[in-house]
């Protein structure tokens, strides 16, 4: 396979985006749990993130592979982040009954999120069939090499034992989890910026 390619996201990708996250994250156990209808699941949760990865064209990076297969959407939190506009009333209108699961998520996140500078992996998303071809790996490099070069840590809630092992395998450590009210576990990680030769 030849080597791959990583980008910024332009603006007219972010539904594309959006969808590809709901779509790599559909199986999941939280996602089952945030949407219990499968005939409603990838809406509700594409229009959930469509709302995040607009907001994190303005306050982080959010970049994809050239194929169009594999997206990173970080949020810059050396600095305040505020709440999307209107994101209760909007996240109300893409999620209807289920708001209530999807607020209360966000809530455990915010609990467990840390204090101090850092930049906040939000999503690292492959689509199924082109999960295990390293496209995540070239997505965290490449964001790696930003917060190393600049000395600034990372952070991410890693929702299975798999990305929890490939996060691990890029320098993250987690502590103990946090879960949801059926128990489906989230880890929370956090990886120091890497030295870099001869410093």
């Amino acid at each position: 396979m030849s080597a791959v390619q990583v980008m910024r996201a332009e603006p007219s990708d972010a539904a594309a985006v959006a969808d590809l996250i709901a779509l790599a994250f559909h199986p999941l156990q939280a996602a089952k749990w945030l949407a219990p209808d499968p005939a409603q699941r990838l809406r509700m949760l594409a229009g959930q993130f469509a709302i995040l990865v607009e907001h994190a064209r303005v306050h982080g990076t959010v970049c994809r592979t050239s194929d169009g297969d594999g997206v990173a959407v970080w949020f810059d939190r050396t600095r305040p982040v505020p709440e999307p506009p209107d994101y209760q009333s909007r996240l109300a209108a893409v999620c209807g009954g289920a708001v209530a699961r999807f607020t209360l998520l966000d809530e455990l996140f915010e609990t467990h999120h840390p204090a101090g500078p850092h930049h906040h992996l939000a999503f690292l998303a492959v689509t199924p069939a082109a999960q295990g071809r390293g496209l995540g790996t070239a997505l965290l490099e490449r964001h790696h090499a930003y917060l190393d070069a600049n000395g600034v840590p990372a952070y991410l809630e890693a929702s299975s034992e798999r990305s929890r092992a490939l996060y691990a395998r890029h320098g993250y450590h987690h502590d103990e989890p946090f879960r949801l009210p059926d128990e489906t576990p989230f880890w929370p990680m956090w990886r120091e910026p890497r030295a870099g030769p001869g410093s």
